[in-house]
């Protein structure tokens, strides 16, 4: 079995919301098929690939197998997440250093027509 990348397991929103409810703890198959307009196999093949990406962990317990969310992965999205964040302050940034600016042009205008 190949591994997958985490980006490519998050690509898929029903693999972003097994993620989320497995954030609340250990869940098994059923529980968590029971959130989804999918059957349990679905659920099952989107539950391997979040395995093979590292995301999830599995348990046995008896007959069943239990679910547990591993973020670690995830500390790879965030750090390329990063970049973006600090684009997105520096542009805002800008941007308020215009609006500022034009602000203080508008006061000076308001003062003159007094």
């Amino acid at each position: 079995m190949t591994a997958v990348d985490v980006f490519t397991a998050l690509a898929n929103p029903v693999r972003r919301d097994l993620l989320g409810h497995l954030r609340r703890g250990p869940r098994n198959v059923t529980d968590l098929a029971s959130n989804f307009a999918l059957g349990r196999p679905a659920v099952s093949e989107h539950l391997q690939i979040l395995r093979r990406a590292a995301l999830v962990r599995e348990e046995r317990r008896g007959r069943e197998r239990y679910y547990h969310l591993d973020p670690r992965p995830l500390g790879e999205v965030g750090s390329w997440l990063e970049t973006f964040e600090r684009y997105w302050n520096e542009r805002l940034d800008d941007l308020e250093a215009v609006l500022n600016a034009e602000d203080a042009e508008d006061s000076k205008d308001g003062e003159k027509a007094k």
